[in-house]
């Protein structure tokens, strides 16, 4: 076969392949258009942790850090401990920015922090690391409910410089030397520093975020406080910054003093309780079997299930088999008889027509115990007509 001849074939057989797999192409374009279309729109930036100098949304740090730099302030990111401390090692005069939501630095790891680096800025730290920090900065509570604004009300020159800033959703600290930006006078501030200026507590996440950083003194306060140095490492520990030990802790070394002395008085509580409720066993009893139960019995303990069990409907259902059980057996219909025949037959015995009687025998569907009262008792009085001679 020549290439030619080939070449004609495969051009005959192509508009019947093309037909047979048109579904599959179209399919198959949609994928790959919609696939392109998302990876056009996806942005190549994909951080989304709080506060993050790479997070372009609301809730993160991208335009403070951008304009950090335009400001002459050389801003690097780390989001590891032995990362932190490398670059404090080659910048000893770096700020850093710590922001550890989740409190995972221990107290030897942020003293390191506070050694290595010239100023320390902490933004809204937990008990954790307010005990980690130690110098005597404690947690005072929130920013009460309805306060959008604060004034600085300290002599410190940032926050004098800043002016108003936002307090919405801001904690409040107490027990360093400078304490401003506070909502009354026997509260805590926002804004806690020490007497050296080498540590800095900032209560709020909403001043340095992109969402808030260009209201009222926010951006201000942020870049004076960032700024003093030309070096920033912005670092937002991570889990591998956690401590390891080496081995885990035993239960004995994570359950507090008293347990011990607890669980003993448990023991000794539910032996006193075994002693005091507990029966022995006597000797075997003969009884033979089968054991007869009567009928009266068993639909009683039925019954009680079923009231227990608020089973309306179930109980309905057994009370309307056992009519139009007992109704076809009295007027003698056969075991195949249906529903429908039983209802002919007392109708014609009544006097009532039979769409009546199936209207309350079959279709009526009590929902609760006193509409199956109710029910039982029309139903009963129905049958009693019926067999009458």
């Amino acid at each position: 076969m020549t290439a030619d001849t080939q070449t004609v074939r495969w051009s005959a057989q192509l508009p019947g392949w093309l037909h047979r797999h048109m579904a599959w192409i179209i399919i198959g374009a949609i994928v790959v258009v919609l696939g392109s279309v998302t990876m056009a729109q996806s942005p190549a930036n994909s951080d989304t942790a709080p506060l993050s100098a790479r997070n372009a949304a609301p809730d993160g740090g991208m335009a403070a850090a951008e304009i950090l730099r335009r400001h002459g302030v050389a801003v690097t990111e780390s989001d590891s401990f032995a990362t932190t401390t490398s670059l404090l090692a080659g910048k000893p005069r770096a700020t850093v920015l710590l922001y550890d939501r989740n409190g995972y630095l221990d107290s030897a790891q942020l003293h390191r922090l506070q050694q290595s680096a010239t100023r320390v800025v902490v933004v809204a730290p937990g008990l954790r690391t307010l005990t980690g920090l130690g110098r005597d900065i404690h947690n005072a509570g929130v920013v009460p409910n309805g306060t959008s604004t604060l004034e600085p009300g300290c002599g410190q020159a940032d926050p004098l410089v800043a002016g108003r800033v936002s307090g919405k959703d801001a904690f409040l600290y107490a027990g360093a030397e400078a304490t401003c930006y506070r909502p009354s006078s026997n509260d805590g501030g926002m804004y806690a520093a020490s007497a050296d200026g080498r540590l800095v507590v900032l209560g709020s996440t909403a001043l340095l975020s992109n969402d808030l950083l260009q209201v009222e003194g926010n951006a201000a306060l942020t870049l004076r406080t960032l700024g003093p140095t030309s070096d920033l490492v912005w670092y937002l520990p991570g889990l591998g910054d956690v401590p390891n030990d080496g081995t885990p802790p035993t239960l004995d070394e994570l359950a507090p003093p008293w347990v011990g002395f607890l669980g003993l008085w448990l023991a000794v509580v539910a032996l006193l309780a075994v002693l005091w409720r507990g029966r022995r066993l006597g000797p075997l009893v003969f009884e033979p079997l089968p054991v007869v139960v009567k009928a009266v019995e068993t639909a009683e303990g039925r019954a009680r299930l079923y009231q227990d069990s608020r089973a309306v409907g179930r109980a309905a259902d057994n009370l309307r088999a056992g009519t139009l059980t007992r109704l076809a057996k009295h007027f003698r219909l056969g075991p195949e008889a249906g529903a429908d025949a039983v209802f002919d037959a007392a109708s014609r015995k009544i006097n009532r027509p039979a769409q009546e009687l199936r209207m309350l025998l079959l279709d009526h569907r009590p929902r609760t115990e006193p509409e199956l009262v109710q029910w039982a008792q029309s139903i009963e009085k129905l049958e009693q007509e019926a067999i009458a001679p």
